[in-house]
Protein backbone atom coordinates (compact mmCIF):
# COMPACT_ATOMS: atom_id res chain seq x y z
CA UNK A 1 0.00 0.00 0.00
CA UNK A 2 1.32 3.33 -1.23
CA UNK A 3 1.33 6.59 1.29
CA UNK A 4 0.69 9.38 -0.51
CA UNK A 5 1.14 12.70 1.88
CA UNK A 6 -0.93 16.30 0.38
CA UNK A 7 0.83 19.39 1.89
CA UNK A 8 -0.94 22.27 0.94
CA UNK A 9 -3.21 25.39 2.63
CA UNK A 10 -6.96 25.85 1.96
CA UNK A 11 -7.74 24.42 -1.46
CA UNK A 12 -6.25 20.88 -0.12
CA UNK A 13 -8.48 21.31 3.09
CA UNK A 14 -11.65 21.84 0.66
CA UNK A 15 -12.53 25.17 1.99
CA UNK A 16 -15.38 26.57 -0.21
CA UNK A 17 -15.12 29.73 -1.92
CA UNK A 18 -15.66 32.59 0.46
CA UNK A 19 -18.99 34.67 0.94
CA UNK A 20 -18.12 36.90 3.08
CA UNK A 21 -14.68 37.34 5.39
CA UNK A 22 -14.51 35.01 8.31
CA UNK A 23 -16.94 32.20 5.99
CA UNK A 24 -15.78 28.35 7.60
CA UNK A 25 -17.34 26.47 4.67
CA UNK A 26 -15.36 23.56 3.57
CA UNK A 27 -16.48 21.12 1.06
CA UNK A 28 -17.96 17.51 2.68
CA UNK A 29 -15.67 14.55 2.88
CA UNK A 30 -15.24 12.72 -0.84
CA UNK A 31 -15.44 16.51 -2.55
CA UNK A 32 -12.17 17.38 -1.97
CA UNK A 33 -9.09 16.83 -4.71
CA UNK A 34 -7.30 14.50 -1.97
CA UNK A 35 -10.70 12.54 -1.79
CA UNK A 36 -10.89 12.09 -5.51
CA UNK A 37 -7.13 11.82 -5.89
CA UNK A 38 -8.00 8.43 -3.28
CA UNK A 39 -11.23 7.42 -5.47
CA UNK A 40 -9.10 7.29 -8.63
CA UNK A 41 -5.69 5.37 -7.52
CA UNK A 42 -8.51 3.03 -5.97
CA UNK A 43 -8.15 0.85 -2.95
CA UNK A 44 -4.71 -0.26 -1.98
CA UNK A 45 -3.48 2.99 -1.81
CA UNK A 46 -3.74 6.16 1.67
CA UNK A 47 -4.06 9.40 0.72
CA UNK A 48 -3.68 11.69 3.54
CA UNK A 49 -4.85 15.51 3.66
CA UNK A 50 -2.71 18.06 5.15
CA UNK A 51 -3.93 21.34 4.25
CA UNK A 52 -4.25 24.28 6.49
CA UNK A 53 -5.99 27.20 5.71
CA UNK A 54 -3.30 30.45 5.45
CA UNK A 55 -0.59 28.11 5.15
CA UNK A 56 2.58 29.23 3.63
CA UNK A 57 5.75 28.31 2.41
CA UNK A 58 8.17 29.56 4.95
CA UNK A 59 6.51 32.61 6.29
CA UNK A 60 5.07 33.14 9.65
CA UNK A 61 1.76 35.00 9.53
CA UNK A 62 1.65 38.18 11.90
CA UNK A 63 -1.75 39.17 10.74
CA UNK A 64 -3.27 35.16 10.97
CA UNK A 65 -0.73 33.55 13.07
CA UNK A 66 -1.61 29.56 13.86
CA UNK A 67 1.45 28.32 12.72
CA UNK A 68 1.04 29.23 9.34
CA UNK A 69 4.77 28.73 8.54
CA UNK A 70 4.68 25.66 6.55
CA UNK A 71 8.17 25.39 6.74
CA UNK A 72 8.17 24.80 10.70
CA UNK A 73 5.72 22.52 11.08
CA UNK A 74 6.84 20.12 7.77
CA UNK A 75 9.27 18.12 9.30
CA UNK A 76 6.38 16.65 12.23
CA UNK A 77 4.14 15.90 9.65
CA UNK A 78 6.47 13.85 7.91
CA UNK A 79 7.07 12.02 11.10
CA UNK A 80 4.00 11.48 11.93
CA UNK A 81 3.12 9.50 9.02
CA UNK A 82 6.08 8.10 8.13
CA UNK A 83 6.69 6.22 6.05
CA UNK A 84 5.38 8.29 3.49
CA UNK A 85 5.91 6.77 -0.46
CA UNK A 86 5.02 10.40 -2.14
CA UNK A 87 5.01 13.80 -0.37
CA UNK A 88 2.69 16.21 -2.79
CA UNK A 89 3.52 20.22 -2.48
CA UNK A 90 0.97 22.25 -3.03
CA UNK A 91 1.83 25.54 -1.75
CA UNK A 92 2.52 29.46 -2.73
CA UNK A 93 -0.98 31.01 -3.00
CA UNK A 94 -0.37 32.72 0.19
CA UNK A 95 2.44 33.71 0.18
CA UNK A 96 0.91 36.11 -2.96
CA UNK A 97 -0.53 38.29 0.10
CA UNK A 98 0.12 41.76 -0.20
CA UNK A 99 1.85 41.47 3.34
CA UNK A 100 4.41 38.95 2.41
CA UNK A 101 5.33 40.95 -1.12
CA UNK A 102 7.32 38.13 -2.28
CA UNK A 103 7.90 37.37 -6.36
CA UNK A 104 7.16 34.36 -8.18
CA UNK A 105 11.09 33.20 -8.12
CA UNK A 106 11.11 34.00 -4.36
CA UNK A 107 7.97 31.37 -3.86
CA UNK A 108 9.39 29.10 -5.95
CA UNK A 109 12.69 28.47 -4.31
CA UNK A 110 10.89 28.43 -0.77
CA UNK A 111 8.95 25.51 -2.79
CA UNK A 112 12.28 24.17 -3.41
CA UNK A 113 13.44 24.47 0.12
CA UNK A 114 10.43 22.50 1.36
CA UNK A 115 11.27 19.77 -0.72
CA UNK A 116 15.03 20.11 0.33
CA UNK A 117 13.92 19.56 3.86
CA UNK A 118 11.55 16.72 3.02
CA UNK A 119 14.74 14.42 1.67
CA UNK A 120 16.80 15.86 4.42
CA UNK A 121 14.66 14.46 6.96
CA UNK A 122 14.89 10.85 5.03
CA UNK A 123 11.01 10.68 5.38
CA UNK A 124 9.94 10.86 1.66
CA UNK A 125 11.88 9.14 -1.58
CA UNK A 126 9.82 10.68 -4.40
CA UNK A 127 8.11 14.66 -3.91
CA UNK A 128 5.94 15.84 -6.79
CA UNK A 129 5.37 19.91 -6.97
CA UNK A 130 2.42 21.53 -7.90
CA UNK A 131 2.08 24.66 -9.13
CA UNK A 132 -1.00 26.45 -7.80
CA UNK A 133 -3.89 27.50 -9.47
CA UNK A 134 -3.52 31.74 -10.31
CA UNK A 135 -5.16 33.86 -8.22
CA UNK A 136 -7.48 36.98 -9.18
CA UNK A 137 -8.09 39.76 -7.60
CA UNK A 138 -11.78 39.76 -7.28
CA UNK A 139 -14.13 39.53 -4.83
CA UNK A 140 -14.40 39.05 -1.25
CA UNK A 141 -10.23 38.29 -0.68
CA UNK A 142 -9.56 41.03 -3.44
CA UNK A 143 -7.87 43.46 -0.70
CA UNK A 144 -5.70 40.75 0.88
CA UNK A 145 -4.15 39.71 -2.61
CA UNK A 146 -4.00 43.15 -3.66
CA UNK A 147 -0.86 43.01 -6.44
CA UNK A 148 -0.86 39.06 -6.26
CA UNK A 149 -1.96 38.63 -9.78
CA UNK A 150 1.69 40.81 -11.26
CA UNK A 151 3.39 39.07 -9.14
CA UNK A 152 2.33 35.43 -9.75
CA UNK A 153 3.58 35.57 -13.52
CA UNK A 154 5.99 33.55 -14.04
CA UNK A 155 5.39 30.72 -11.05
CA UNK A 156 4.53 27.86 -12.60
CA UNK A 157 7.74 27.83 -15.16
CA UNK A 158 10.01 28.55 -11.97
CA UNK A 159 8.39 25.77 -10.12
CA UNK A 160 8.76 23.27 -13.01
CA UNK A 161 12.49 24.26 -13.54
CA UNK A 162 12.98 23.79 -9.32
CA UNK A 163 11.21 20.71 -9.73
CA UNK A 164 13.80 19.49 -12.62
CA UNK A 165 16.55 20.70 -10.99
CA UNK A 166 15.17 18.06 -7.80
CA UNK A 167 14.34 15.59 -9.92
CA UNK A 168 10.56 15.69 -9.00
CA UNK A 169 7.52 15.51 -10.59
CA UNK A 170 5.68 18.93 -11.68
CA UNK A 171 1.83 19.62 -12.35
CA UNK A 172 -0.11 23.09 -13.26
CA UNK A 173 -3.05 23.08 -11.23
CA UNK A 174 -4.00 26.04 -13.57
CA UNK A 175 -3.84 23.44 -16.41
CA UNK A 176 -6.73 21.75 -14.85
CA UNK A 177 -8.76 24.36 -12.72
CA UNK A 178 -9.33 27.91 -11.64
CA UNK A 179 -10.26 29.90 -9.08
CA UNK A 180 -14.08 30.67 -8.15
CA UNK A 181 -15.33 34.18 -8.58
CA UNK A 182 -16.35 35.01 -5.28
CA UNK A 183 -13.24 35.12 -3.18
CA UNK A 184 -10.43 34.52 -6.59
CA UNK A 185 -8.32 32.21 -4.51
CA UNK A 186 -10.72 29.09 -3.44
CA UNK A 187 -12.10 26.13 -5.91
CA UNK A 188 -15.49 25.38 -6.86
CA UNK A 189 -16.66 21.66 -5.83
CA UNK A 190 -16.35 20.36 -9.38
CA UNK A 191 -12.98 22.17 -9.87
CA UNK A 192 -11.83 19.99 -6.71
CA UNK A 193 -13.28 16.59 -8.67
CA UNK A 194 -11.75 17.49 -11.80
CA UNK A 195 -8.10 18.32 -10.29
CA UNK A 196 -8.36 15.34 -8.63
CA UNK A 197 -8.86 13.17 -11.16
CA UNK A 198 -6.11 14.62 -12.60
CA UNK A 199 -3.62 13.94 -9.81
CA UNK A 200 -4.82 10.37 -9.73
CA UNK A 201 -3.41 9.51 -12.91
CA UNK A 202 -0.27 11.91 -12.50
CA UNK A 203 0.19 9.72 -9.17
CA UNK A 204 0.00 6.93 -10.67
CA UNK A 205 2.22 6.93 -12.98
CA UNK A 206 4.84 7.91 -10.27
CA UNK A 207 3.98 5.04 -7.73
CA UNK A 208 6.18 2.28 -8.31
Amino acid sequence: MAVILCYGDSNTHGTAPLRQLGDARRWPPGQRWPDALAAGLGLGHHVLAEGLPGRTTVHDDPVEGGMRNGLTVLPAILHSHKPVDLLILMLGTNDLKHRFSVTAFEIARSVERLALLARAEIAVPDILLVAPAPVREIGVLRDVFAGAEPRQVGLAGHLSDAAKRLGCGFVAAGDTVAVAPEDGVHWDAEAHRAFGEVMARHVADRLP
